[in-house]
């Protein structure tokens, strides 16, 4: 039986809950009705993804997402941030688009308002089409211009039912991972590919934010950042002095830009080379919300053998892990949430927040995920506790609807509230689904 659900301090009526998910960690069809190859399909063909899993079938949401939408129902939730696939639209990147694909978006997003739940459509969610990724990809500033094209097709498309848009999702961990460290999808490395693709991908979202508002009228238009402390993971020189390098890519490198108009002090003499005339008007773009996704903090350390010298060091002694060995420090949230409020004085909502497990059935079948409810219950009373303090927050999506692909983790990571069964696609609402339910009735009442 679930714990009851807290309610630590009052959120006001209007709250918006919800969840959110990807496309790439879902829908699978990956070769189904025109869709492009992604740089993920590409990087997952070519081994680089744990126990060599792909997202070919992921979810199967792009069969499913009637039975996936009902569980949203279920659930209570009042809204739903999914991300359309670039290359499931524009298979080569550009030119012609693919009606099946744009046909799948209508389907799900007029399920999704049947369902009244409100669409949160995000445009951009690490899928880069491989045709653009071989011509450059966000190494160069075309890729700005392609993306302002796709978004424009996508805002035509979708504008007169949909009026909550995210540009980028994260745009700090993706080229962190995929142009700096070289972990992730494209898998380049080093310090120049790094910033010349943060640039870009900057210039991407203030076109965005442009085309968006020319298409929709009525927009609420957002990127979401994810945000966790980085801190030294000792106390010596070295550490404290990677702390606040990787902080400043990962914090910092890209809301600056787009909210303040100027990289953060820290980078901003390196990232000149790449600035050209009138850049930084392009991307200081006005937006209406802040989206905050937020984890655990990072504990950085001096790295020479790193391609940018800095990466992730031992955490704490004794700090209480998630079963994958995240850290679990709820007021480094309500810290982060305190002071984004603070400095960029916009509506926050968090559009992801949660706890990846490996659960799985017991011999009812059932899935009872204790930790995952305790995660959440701490971290959303973090959350009330940063409301208490002033942070503006209007809404908070869990991580996420169901279990799916991660990234590089394949499926060995699970951070949904609904457990998926890979081989028969069987849908399993958790523990964590039950209380995260009751957790929004009890705030409605």
């Amino acid at each position: 039986m679930a714990p009851t659900a807290h309610v630590h301090h009052p959120v006001p009526r209007d709250f918006v809950w919800g969840t959110s998910t990807a496309a790439f960690q879902i829908e699978g069809a990956a070769r189904e009705d025109g869709r492009g190859m992604s740089v993920w399909d590409t990087f997952c063909a070519a081994g680089k993804v744990a126990n060599r899993d792909t997202g070919d079938v992921a979810c199967d949401h792009y069969h499913r997402y009637p039975e996936d939408i009902a569980l949203m129902r279920e659930l209570g939730i009042g809204a739903y941030r999914f991300s359309v696939a670039w290359p499931r639209i524009l298979p080569h990147g550009r030119g012609a688009a693919n009606e099946p694909g744009l046909a799948f978006y209508d389907r799900l997003i007029d399920a999704v308002l049947e369902a009244g739940i409100e669409p949160w459509l995000c445009l951009y969610h690490w899928d880069l089409p491989q045709a653009l990724a071989d011509r450059g990809g966000w190494l160069t500033r075309d890729c700005a211009g392609w993306f302002a094209d796709y978004a424009s097709v996508v805002a035509r498309r979708y504008g007169d039912r949909v009026k909550r848009w995210v540009t980028i999702n994260e745009p700090s961990v993706f080229t962190l991972f995929g142009y700096g460290l070289g972990d992730s999808a494209p898998g380049v490395s080093g310090p120049a590919a790094l910033r010349r693709a943060t640039h870009h991908v900057n210039l991407a979202h203030g076109a965005a934010v442009d085309v968006v508002r020319a298409h929709v009228a009525g927009a609420a238009i957002g990127c979401v950042h994810s945000r966790q402390q980085c801190i030294g993971a000792t106390d010596s020189e070295a550490d404290t002095k990677a702390a606040a390098l990787f902080g400043a890519h990962w914090n910092d490198a890209f809301p600056d830009p787009q909210l303040i108009g100027a990289y953060p002090a820290l980078i901003a003499e390196d990232m000149e080379p790449y600035v050209a005339p009138g850049d930084m008007a392009r991307i200081c773009r006005p937006v209406d919300f802040f989206g905050i996704n937020h984890y655990s903090p990072n504990y950085c350390q001096a790295a020479p053998w790193s391609p940018l010298g800095y990466g992730f060091g031992p955490m704490p002694a004794g700090t209480p892990k998630t079963p994958i060995d995240w850290p679990i420090v709820p007021d480094a949230f309500r810290a982060v949430l305190v002071e984004a409020s603070r400095k960029y004085r916009l509506p926050i909502y968090v559009t992801e927040n949660g706890m990846g497990g490996h659960d799985a059935p017991d011999a009812t079948g059932a899935v009872n995920d204790p930790e995952r409810i305790a995660y959440l219950d701490a971290y959303t009373g973090a959350m009330r506790a940063a409301m208490a303090e002033g942070a503006d927050i209007r809404g908070y999506f869990v991580w996420s609807l169901t279990d799916n692909f991660e990234w590089g983790a394949g499926y060995a990571s699970r951070f949904g509230i609904v457990h998926i069964d890979y081989e028969t696609q069987k849908r399993t609402p958790k523990a964590s689904f039950r209380w995260f339910a009751e957790l929004i009735q009890a705030t409605r009442r």
